[in-house]
């Protein structure tokens, strides 16, 4: 039977919609193709989530009077996103004269309408707002660094809606781009679902769509080697493995910021506790094969 993977691609694989950064982001892109080919090769199948956040900043900027829900741009960017992807991995496995093909899928994601994130939204998106955009918008506007912004919920994934859809494409061997963006996020209204403004973490996502489809691995890419504590301190230490306890402790530490390492190591913990076996890893692109084997990156265990 094929192992499963679900591999997490980080935001600065993919090109910002600006130009900017191009050869870092290809380079970085190349990576990550390097390891979906080397996971084909050594009998994984792979299923690949994504990030979209300057892809849906960039859209909503365009359109500055929001005539769009964040639904709609979500969706938007799966599918922007999705067929970059799939060019750039088909030409590969063409070249190489493998038998896999790449199949996008929009991802609805279920979360609960009474979410705690949808009476406190924290979350920003889109672009910074002009003063008469403050004024008159009916959004949730907080003040960030950069300057004002709108903020919607974060809620946590309940159930991948699609989930049945993404298994068939896993049977028949495909490499499953899907969960774009942590998903569309919807309600269930009981007769019909419904989209909301809010933002899914894409790491939660992954690990949930780890569980749901009884994946055996979650490899979370992005841009550092391993976890670290301390990081950049007199103490600093590299972790090739963690245990759930270990992980515990430094979160209440402080050491993994929700803003950055915090929703990533939740994830992986949610994988590992509720996946017996699952390989739950961190890593940089280019370095899956060896995360897997222990040899670099950070394993997180029961």
């Amino acid at each position: 039977m094929t192992r499963i993977a679900v591999y997490a691609i980080g935001g600065n694989a993919l090109s910002s919609p600006d130009g900017e950064n191009q050869e870092r982001s290809a380079e970085v892109l190349a990576r990550v193709m390097s390891d979906v080919i080397d996971l084909l090769e050594a009998g994984w199948g792979v299923v690949l989530t994504h990030g979209n956040g300057p892809q849906v900043g960039h859209l909503m900027e365009l359109d500055s009077k929001q005539t769009q829900s964040m639904d709609t741009w979500v969706s938007a960017t799966q599918g922007m996103i999705g067929h970059s992807l799939a060019l750039n991995l088909d030409s590969i496995l063409h070249r190489r004269r493998r038998p896999e093909r790449t199949a996008c899928i929009l991802t609805r994601v279920l979360v609960d309408g009474n979410d705690q994130g949808f009476q406190f939204p924290t979350k920003p998106v889109g672009p910074i707002l002009s003063a008469d955009t403050v004024m008159s918008a009916d959004w949730d506007i907080a003040e960030t660094i950069k300057g004002p912004r709108r903020v919607v919920a974060s809620p946590l994934p309940m159930k991948v809606i699609d989930l049945p859809v993404i298994q068939k494409l896993v049977d028949l061997h495909a490499v499953v781009v899907c969960g774009g963006g942590g998903g569309i996020p919807v309600v269930d209204k009981g007769d019909f679902f419904a989209g909301v403004p809010a933002v899914i973490d894409k790491d939660r996502l992954s690990a949930l769509l780890a569980i749901q489809l009884e994946a055996d691995a979650l490899i979370i890419s992005t841009a550092i080697d391993a976890v670290r504590t301390d990081f950049g301190g007199p103490n600093e230490t590299l972790h090739r493995r963690l245990s759930l306890d270990e992980c515990e402790h430094f979160l209440e530490q402080g050491e993994f910021p929700a803003g950055s390492m915090g929703p990533k190591i939740g994830s992986l913990m949610e994988a590992a506790l509720h996946r017996p076996g699952l390989e739950a890893v961190l890593c940089q692109p280019g370095d899956a094969l060896m995360a897997l084997r222990g040899e670099t990156g950070t394993t997180v265990h029961v």
